[in-house]
């Protein structure tokens, strides 16, 4: 994972668990930080701690709970946690690692709600893809409702709204399971859209245009909210989709928002200007596509902002 932006943290209220399951947690995280601090082995992929010995990380380990479970797609399984510590925070587009007692590797997950959900009901969500990586089967194959696991917030890549801010438009760009972050940044909009028009909020949002591209329309996580945000809020959340490998008919609801193929420079040019802050979040090949086409199209390196999934 990679880069940076910056927002305003919400808390929630506290419930104590056992004292010997959080000593060994805590045993477990010192353990997983030393391996992360090692030289790699260069025959093997580096692992979540490794990528991100780097980054930021908050002192507080959450104790949480999985309170929900669903299938977002065939191969994403969205996880509810209610987080069980009053000074756990984060802002939207970070990530958490993810420890399972029992399980030996720490994962790393995008939160994909917003922090207001937090603030409201204690809880946050996360879409898992199913992958080898071991913390990602104990999410497809293990997690029940009730079982325990424990939450730290890190990451660099995340949107920071400052009253003090000049109004400004985003974009947000997704590949794939990307779309996680992006979405957290997109709900936390909405929900500062809500405030404003509430009279609750001085400062008002700018719009956001959001691109989003996966293989089908099966794999468009979240696409009903989305639409759903883009008709609550015409002209300050619109939605663009993209398909690269779709073999059946698109749903009438769907054919207005979908665009068959990559995203374009073409495509950039329509919704893009150089006063832009632009998030990307998806495979580095991609990434690194997106970005040279931003930077073609006039947007300044520091306006530009990603995260990459490996």
């Amino acid at each position: 994972m990679v880069v940076a932006a910056a927002l305003h943290p919400l808390w929630r209220s506290a419930v104590t668990v056992g004292s010997s399951w959080l000593l060994l947690l805590r045993s477990h995280v010192v353990c997983q930080s030393g391996v992360a601090s090692r030289k790699m082995s260069s025959r093997r992929k580096p692992d979540h701690l490794e990528r991100t010995v780097n980054n930021f990380r908050q002192q507080v380990i959450a104790p949480a709970k999985v309170c929900g479970m669903m299938n977002e797609s065939e191969t994403v399984k969205r996880l509810r946690l209610t987080v069980l510590n009053k000074d756990f925070t984060f802002k939207a587009g970070q990530w958490v690692d993810f420890f399972v007692p029992g399980v030996s590797k720490v994962g790393g997950f995008s939160i994909c709600s917003s922090p207001g959900l937090l603030e409201r009901e204690g809880v946050l969500e996360l879409a898992v893809k199913i992958t080898k990586h071991p913390p990602a089967q104990w999410v497809h194959s293990q997690c029940v409702l009730g079982s325990e696991v424990a939450l730290r917030v890190g990451g660099d890549f995340f949107y920071d709204l400052q009253p003090s801010n000049s109004s400004v438009d985003i974009l947000l760009i997704a590949g794939g399971v990307g779309i996680n972050p992006l979405y957290s940044i997109l709900l936390h909009t909405a929900d500062l859209h809500r405030l404003h028009e509430s009279k609750h909020y001085e400062y008002k949002p700018g719009s956001v245009q959001l691109h989003f591209s996966a293989k089908n329309t099966e794999e468009l996580l979240f696409k009903k909210t989305i639409i759903d945000l883009s008709k609550e809020f015409p002209g300050k959340i619109n939605c663009h989709f993209h398909v690269t490998q779709q073999n059946s008919e698109i749903s009438e609801n769907l054919k207005p928002y979908v665009t068959a193929g990559r995203i374009s420079e073409m495509t950039l040019a329509q919704h893009v200007s150089k006063n832009n802050i632009c998030f990307i979040c998806g495979p580095p090949p991609m990434i690194e596509s997106v970005s040279q086409k931003l930077e073609k199209l006039g947007v300044p390196k520091e306006n530009i902002i990603f995260e990459k999934w490996w």
